[in-house]
């Protein structure tokens, strides 16, 4: 003796369709209550802080992100840059400052900086000039790999955001 499931009527397919119409009803209405607790865009804007993930990032490689509106680099730096950056005679750059004050202690791999010239503001090229730093190609600031101007009319270094290790992978500027 086999059983059959009755045939759907019209009765099942109301109970279906009025159902669905309500979910989306009351889903609609509590949208905006849910949505209002993130926070606006303005204060995003105005400085909440920013974490990034360094996992992908390379080694040489230099990855640019925004904070606050304002440009920033987040350099690996290589076993020969951060050589080159500690090795660098300070007493004769234009803005003196060792290595060691523009890196977090023991995480020398890692150079945060402002992302523009503190000449005019322009963005200055990654891995090119002659200290491999930055270049500006607008008036010819060179940085070195740890962001301190080296040549050209740039009058102080790359400046350092507020920014902490959270953890070994992931940094939180601001």
């Amino acid at each position: 003796m086999a059983t059959t499931a009755p045939e759907p009527t019209r009765r099942d397919f109301l109970f279906i369709a009025t159902g669905a119409v309500g979910a989306v009803g009351i889903a609609s209405a509590i949208w905006p209550f849910v949505s209002q607790m993130a926070p606006d865009a303005a204060t995003i804007a105005a400085g909440a802080p920013v974490d990034f993930d360094l996992t992908p990032v390379a080694e040489g490689q230099i990855v640019k992100l925004f904070w606050r509106g304002k440009l920033i680099f987040v350099r690996h730096r290589t076993a020969e840059e951060i050589k080159a950056a500690e090795t660098a005679d300070v007493g004769s750059m234009r803005d003196p400052q060792p290595d060691s004050a523009r890196v977090k202690a023991g995480k020398s791999p890692w150079l945060v900086v402002y992302g523009n010239c503190t000449h005019l503001g322009c963005v200055p090229l990654g891995n090119e000039g002659a200290f491999k730093g930055w270049f500006c190609p607008c008036h010819g600031s060179v940085f070195d790999t740890s962001g301190r101007i080296r040549q050209g009319p740039a009058p102080t270094n790359l400046p350092i955001p507020p920014y902490e290790f959270v953890s070994d992978t992931k940094i939180r500027i601001g």
